[in-house]
């Protein structure tokens, strides 16, 4: 019961459970004590109508006032004898034929204010009751009158009276009955409130061990909540929080890696040339070298060290601009098939020196919307590569339809292990590594593909060839 949101539903459970058994007790009490006196008066009702019932046949055979009066007087202490109660009996006038057991006699001043009434409604042949006769016998007392008749005319009235204690003995033995199942049923009550809301607040618990998990950097707690319901939504969406926290710390920690991996290869290119940069100005500036043609040779070195570097920085700035979705690209329409034409060109002067043949198969006009200097640069990029991996004397293959365009060498292939990394910054196929190129060149095709919505796909066969598929529609089959 550490929990506060487990006492305070203990409370509130606590507290609604009185108010009920107070209100249900009262209720009970009114309604019991009704059901008593009822229950009270049905059996007076019935004693009375039975003693009336003797009496009438009793008057019917008496003659005479002397003899009606003496004969009520024994009949009735017998009968008061046998109900261990008092019964009077009436005449139309209040005076008392007989007063049963009663040892004062009483005068028509000592009768209650309503006996009039009484009396008047039992001598039109109705079965009446009262509670005002309770003065008279210094305890609460129920008075039931009833016609007394002698040949279907009412010659009396019989007054039945009987305490009311009984009644109250009744409700306090109800009470007491009921005061005993509440308090049962407030202590089971309360057991299970305190089960119920030690249910309702482990989960809570757990979710709140996860959330300050979560919060000190321990992404992978999860809350183990499950339930159909909203703090089974709320478990979920903490532990779908979790996992995505997760992912969000693997994926950082892998960009921490590519960025210190991108930073040591950066330094690893531009050590070289520097170097040889600095020898060569070193070896001159100490007039190491004076001969013309030594100096020649190394003014011819620095200047093909400097456009490498130059080569370098104009990738990783086309590399960066790509990666920055917020740099324009002048998209409009325009003809794949002429940026292919064009790229094609470009590389067959680098595949002349190999005597590579580049074939080119096209026929309609593939027409889409983008920038065609750097769909150019795209296929300029991996025909590049083809040429400069493909064997002297063979041939690459380009091939262009409305669905793809394809650029196949027969080269030495990419290893299978190699085949995931080829898009990577300055990654090189460990079976075949160029010591030429910046090592960023398909790493900027595949930026400029997906600023253009093209995916591409590479299919390769080691000692057989490679082919890279630009597919136009990224839902298209990459098996096709």
């Amino acid at each position: 019961m550490k929990s506060k949101i487990a006492r305070r539903l203990l409370k509130y459970f606590g507290t609604a459970l009185i108010l009920f058994a107070l209100v249900i007790g009262s209720v009970f009490v009114v309604l019991f004590r009704e059901s008593a006196v009822q229950m009270n008066r049905d059996a007076l009702r019935q004693r009375a109508e039975a003693m009336a019932l003797a009496l009438s046949g009793y008057a019917s055979r008496q003659t005479g006032a002397t003899g009606s009066r003496a004969g009520y007087g024994a009949y009735l202490k017998l009968l008061d004898e046998i109900a261990m109660t008092d019964v009077w009996v009436v005449d139309r006038d209040l005076s008392l034929i007989t007063a049963g057991l009663m040892e004062r006699q009483y005068t028509y001043a000592d009768l209650p204010a309503d006996a009039d009434e009484v009396i008047a409604r039992v001598f039109v042949g109705e079965t009446t009751f009262s509670e005002s006769f309770s003065g008279l016998f210094d305890a609460p007392t129920i008075t039931v009158g009833t016609p007394i008749l002698s040949k279907d005319a009412v010659v009396g009235a019989l007054l039945l009276h009987a305490p009311a204690s009984g009644v109250d003995q009744a409700v306090r033995q109800g009470l007491t009955a009921m005061g005993i199942s509440l308090a049962a049923a407030l202590f089971l009550s309360a057991s299970l409130a305190a089960l119920l809301s030690m249910k309702f607040t482990r989960p809570l618990e757990r979710m709140e061990e996860a959330a300050v998990s979560l919060a000190a950097g321990a992404y992978g707690s999860k809350t183990g909540v499950t339930q159909q319901d909203e703090i089974g939504k709320l478990a979920s969406a903490i532990d779908q929080l979790s996992k995505k926290l997760e992912d969000a710390q693997g994926e950082r920690e892998r960009l921490n890696k590519l960025r210190q991996a991108f930073i040591a290869n950066i330094s690893h290119e531009l050590r070289t040339p520097v170097t040889v940069l600095r020898g060569s100005l070193e070896a001159l500036c100490d007039h190491v070298v004076e001969k013309p043609e030594q100096v020649s040779e190394y003014h011819q070195q620095m200047l093909s060290e400097t456009i490498g570097l130059e080569r370098l920085v104009n990738d990783l700035m086309d590399l960066t601009r790509l990666e920055n979705v917020d740099f324009p690209i002048e998209m409009q329409t325009v003809d794949l098939g002429d940026a292919l034409d064009d790229a094609a060109r470009s590389a067959r002067g680098i595949a002349r020196a190999k005597e590579i043949e580049i074939q080119v198969e096209r026929s309609a006009p593939v027409v889409i919307t983008g920038d065609y200097g750097r769909l150019r640069q795209m296929l300029l990029i991996v025909l590049d590569n083809a040429v400069k991996y493909s064997p002297k004397g063979s041939a690459v293959e380009v091939r262009l339809t409305p669905e793809l365009a394809s650029i196949r060498d027969h080269g030495p292939g990419i290893p299978p292990e190699d085949l995931k990394h080829i898009f990577d910054r300055f990654y090189r196929a460990s079976a075949v590594q160029d010591t030429q190129g910046s090592g960023l060149g398909l790493a900027i095709a595949k930026r400029i593909a997906e600023r253009h919505g093209i995916r591409i796909e590479v299919k390769s066969i080691l000692h057989e060839g490679c082919e890279v598929r630009f597919l136009l529609d990224p839902a298209m089959d990459p098996q096709r």
